[in-house]
């Protein structure tokens, strides 16, 4: 008999996850040194260079709203979209309250590390050099409705993390599609 809900997300790791390894990983092989889940005014981003005053997290696609992979759980539809929401909130406010401080903040989907590490990489470097470098728009999904009669399709409504008054919506078939894993240079899977 298969594990109850509950079960199976009580199992859900909070930090160390896979996707943080990797990209600490990375960095330190690029030559680069932090500090991990380091206190900071607000919060405890999951790779923290506090000289150069830089914060990165590494967010779930499932539990931050990612546009391309979050998927409407289909039971307790309440309960889940305020979950989403004070997530989406919290990813806000804690963004938002270390750069009005002068951190410079970036934030990766986990699929992120998988697909495009060497990307990632190149970021947060250019975040520690440059003082004035900025972040790219941060779309967060925060409600997802499906559509009456229409089958599986929804309405995905999303924001941006920094600019919560610019917002969107898209109206698509329900997808439940996953990111696949790159290949390293031995051939396995990271």
């Amino acid at each position: 008999m298969g594990l109850s809900r509950s079960e199976q997300m009580s199992r859900i790791r909070g930090r160390n996850t896979s996707p943080e390894r990797l990209l600490r990983s990375a960095l330190w092989r690029a030559g680069l040194r932090f500090r991990l889940q380091s206190r900071t005014p607000h919060g405890r981003p999951d790779v923290v260079f506090a000289k150069a005053r830089v914060a990165i997290f590494i967010d779930g696609c499932f539990w931050h709203g990612c546009p391309e992979h979050y998927v409407r759980p289909r039971t307790r539809n309440e309960f889940w979209s305020s979950k989403l929401r004070e997530n989406v909130e919290r990813d806000r406010r804690q963004t938002l309250q270390l750069e009005a401080l002068g951190w410079r903040v970036c934030r990766f989907w986990e699929h992120q590390v998988f697909e495009s590490m060497l990307e990632l990489v190149e970021t947060v470097r250019s975040a520690l050099r440059d003082e004035q470098w900025a972040p790219y728009h941060s779309w967060r999904v925060i409600q997802v409705d499906a559509l009456p009669g229409e089958g599986d399709m929804e309405r995905r409504w999303m924001e941006d993390l920094r600019s919560p008054e610019v917002r969107h919506s898209v109206e698509a078939k329900r997808s439940t599609k996953k990111w696949k894993r790159a290949l390293n240079q031995s051939g396995s899977t990271l």
